[in-house]
This record gives C-alpha cells, structure tokens and sequence, in this order.
C-alpha cells in the first residue's frame, strides 16, 4: 500500500512537470455524467463537454469488468468539480485530457485501482506515461480489477475481434 501510495504522489509530480513544459488549455467543471470507465461528461460553464481520459483505455459495454469499470469512474467523478488539462481532440471531437479531482489524477487512479490498461498506442506524454505503466504493473500483481480475470482482453483488441 505505502508503494502504490508513492507511485500516485509520482504521478502527482509528473503531472505537475508536464504542465509546465506544455501550454495545454486547463479549465474546471462539473462532471454530470459517467459513460464508461473513461469518458464522462462535464459541465463548463453553458456547455456540455464529452472528455476521455488521456493515456488510458477501459473495458467496453459487455466486456468483462465493464460495470466495475464504470463504478469505479462513477465514485471517483460524479457530481465533482474537476481540473481538467486538454491534451487533444479524438476522432469523435472528445477532449481527451489529464483530469485532477483535489490532486488526484483520475487518469492514474483509474489504471493503479485495475480498471483500466494503459493505452500505450496513445500514451505518449513521458514520464507520464512511464508512471501509468508502473502503476498498471502494481495493480496486475496485486491482482487487481480487471487483472482478476486470467487474461484480461485490452479493448482495443475485444473491439477488433468483435
């Protein structure tokens, strides 16, 4: 527990390094609705904005873990005000962004609780993405969310098996 606690305050600092090598567009808002384990909607200020969660991918709708998945992003989001630093834009005009709730990267969270992989096709952002890699590790040999199941599916490839 003392390991997985200095891994997310690593996260923490490399969060806090990357923001100030890149000038990505920061602003804050209200999550008002979780639809997977990464992505959910937030309100700012008039608008709704669709965010996905930068570096990391969790199971799809059907897939094994799916609901836990969800759950997990749900209790760590919902009815929150977060800290939201903009990465991209995907293909579906999300904002794929590093999402802080009172110095808790979710992204990281989300990936040392289990319940999501690290996206390493898209993950780029180092040392970030180093950290998520290390905190995906800890959360398969503690046997964690979807590390549970014998061999967990990434979703990219239950998608294209689909």
């Amino acid at each position: 527990m003392k390991r997985r606690c200095a891994l997310l305050l690593g996260c923490a600092l490399v969060v806090w390094a990357v923001q100030g090598e890149a000038r990505a567009e920061v602003w804050e808002g209200v999550v008002t609705r979780v639809l997977d384990g990464d992505s959910f909607r937030i309100k700012r200020e008039n608008q709704l904005v669709t965010i996905r969660l930068y570096g990391i991918d969790s199971p799809e709708y059907g897939q094994a873990c799916w609901r836990e998945a969800k759950e997990g992003a749900t209790a760590l989001l919902l009815g929150k005000k977060v800290r939201v630093e903009s990465m991209a834009t995907d293909r579906y005009g999300r904002t794929v962004a590093l999402v802080d709730f009172r110095g808790q990267l979710v992204n990281a969270e989300m990936v040392g609780r289990g319940l999501a992989w690290v996206y390493r096709h898209y993950c780029t952002a180092q040392p970030l993405c180093k950290r998520f890699d290390t905190l995906e590790e800890v959360a398969r040999n503690e046997r964690l969310g979807i590390w549970k199941e014998g061999r967990p599916v990434p979703p990219w490839q239950w998608k294209r098996d689909q």
